[in-house]
């Protein structure tokens, strides 16, 4: 992903960690039928599902036999879909009528170094109530953006982690609270 330009010229490395994807079949699978013929597969009949891996792209699936598949591990919007297109065909494969279906990102995870460190208390003072910080539960203070459907958490070292519903959303998150930060930095002695 692009590095995100701020008002004052400083580039933002966002790094995609992971994208969380859903799709259908419309059709039932045989979860036993899976696990014996499919590659890289791990049955678990006590909780009704099938974990399927995929090295290109590298994601794990996990397989239901209503036909829901769940994809986890891409690190871009495009390998998410990839990777569940593959995952199809690997199913076709093995004698489903898999037709693929109702495909659609449900979650990114992001990761961002600011060049500076956060001091997460005036942080959250500044953004009450949207930002809350209970370091005796987590470290870092969390800021949530409801229009975005996005959450922030920032740790006093300045690395954040952002998740939200798609990459524009993490991306406009990231812009969005940066001048907000900027205000919070630590100042070197």
């Amino acid at each position: 992903m692009e590095p995100v330009e701020q008002s004052n010229d400083v580039a933002l490395d966002i790094i995609i960690t992971n994208v969380v994807s859903v799709f259908r079949t419309r059709c039932h699978l045989n979860l036993r039928t899976i696990g014996l013929e499919g590659n890289n597969v791990i049955y678990k009949p006590e909780v009704g599902k099938v974990l399927m891996k995929l090295r290109k792209p590298r994601i794990t699936a996990s397989i239901w036999s209503s036909g829901k598949i769940i994809c986890t591990g891409a690190t871009s919007e495009d390998e998410a879909k990839l990777g569940a297109r593959r995952l199809a065909r690997c199913l076709q494969k093995i004698g489903f009528k898999v037709r693929f279906s109702d495909f659609k990102v449900v979650n990114v995870l992001a990761v961002c170094s600011l060049p500076f460190q956060i001091r997460l208390i005036e942080f959250t003072k500044n953004n009450r109530p949207i930002a809350s910080y209970e370091p005796e539960i987590h470290p870092a203070a969390s800021y949530r953006i409801k229009n975005l459907r996005a959450t922030v958490q920032v740790f006093s070292t300045g690395s954040i982690t952002v998740t939200g519903p798609n990459v524009q959303n993490v991306a406009m998150a990231v812009e969005q609270i940066y001048p907000l930060l900027l205000e919070c930095q630590k100042t070197l002695v």
